[in-house]
């Protein structure tokens, strides 16, 4: 078995990946004064689909965590955003020839999303911390947008 070691999640080393999604930077003040509007945060690349809103409920992991499988999506990215400040695990991977190529994994704070960009291998929903409750953007269409693939030796990813 391999270890990884998880690293803080940044937008420089997540970028190709795609999009960490957080506040900061220019924003629009609204609602009399009362609320920051940070617009336009992410790309939904979405191919012969439409955007859906979902929420997923996942159970929380615990670290060290054995990551036994990744999946892409090829027909849509995929936006999870936890919903009470859930931290979680992003596992990601570039493709190397149809499977995943050496992984990555970050750690997202509880005020941090995370948009994976189309075909990037990743990791399940692995919240550590929090309620586990996402919502998630992503494609719904017909057509097969889901490839997994199962790790001949699963990878050990510690804090």
């Amino acid at each position: 078995m391999s270890v990884l070691a998880a690293r803080p999640l940044t937008a420089e080393a997540f970028a190709p990946f795609g999009e960490v999604i957080e506040t900061g930077g220019a924003f629009v003040t609204i609602n009399e004064g009362f609320c920051r509007r940070f617009t336009d945060l992410a790309t939904l690349d979405i191919v012969d689909g439409r955007p859906g809103l979902s929420l997923f409920q996942a159970e929380i992991r615990a670290l060290p965590y054995d990551c036994t499988l990744l999946e892409r999506h090829p027909l849509g990215s995929q936006c999870f955003i936890p919903m009470q400040g859930s931290r979680f695990l992003v596992i990601v991977a570039a493709d190397a020839g149809g499977a995943p190529g050496t992984p990555l994994a970050f750690v997202a704070g509880d005020h941090q999303c995370v948009n994976i960009a189309r075909n990037t291998w990743h990791g399940v929903l692995c919240p550590i911390a929090g309620s586990g409750l996402f919502a998630v953007l992503d494609r719904i269409g017909a057509g097969g947008n889901l490839e997994e693939h199962r790790l001949s030796r699963p990878i050990r990813v510690t804090a």
